[in-house]
């Protein structure tokens, strides 16, 4: 039987992506560099417990991007954006250096999208008016004009 780690997400960023350059062997090409950002995405539900009152309750994932994702999250993602995050869970241990086992659950991000923000006054509000994905996708894929040609419909 075929499993599937499929992670759909949608929350607010509670901190700038932290970018990394980490070397990587590639067996033709030599050493290269390859980017990993990361940040926490708090995903919040409600309800309302017996005495009706309305009970929030917070949890806080850890993400993380590689590569062109990873640029693209530098550039796009700050805090309190509310983001849409699909990947798959991925799960790691370790010894630090105290010799002590630690275990992290991360979301490997495949694609994200950036929200609009719920107040309209909000701080974020100001930062995506001028649509940092814009300037990215202008920059990257070159302009194409009538691309259906003439079509019938």
């Amino acid at each position: 039987m075929v499993g599937v780690n499929k992670v759909i997400l949608i929350g607010n960023l509670g901190k700038d992506p932290d970018v990394v350059s980490l070397p990587q062997d590639r067996r033709d090409e030599g050493m290269g560099i390859v980017k990993k950002a990361s940040f926490t995405l708090a995903t919040t539900e409600s309800h309302k417990n017996r005495e009706g009152e309305r009970v929030e309750q917070t949890e806080w994932h850890n993400i993380v991007c590689w590569r062109q994702l990873a640029e693209i999250a530098s550039k796009v993602l700050r805090k309190g954006m509310p983001v849409y995050v699909e990947g798959k869970l991925q799960s790691r241990s370790w010894e630090d250096r105290e010799g002590n086992k630690k275990h992290i659950t991360e979301v490997v991000a495949d694609n994200f999208t950036v929200l609009a923000p719920r107040n309209r006054n909000d701080e974020n509000r100001t930062r995506m008016e001028k649509d940092p994905l814009a300037d990215l996708v202008n920059d990257e894929i070159p302009s194409i004009t009538n691309p259906t040609g003439d079509l019938p419909f």
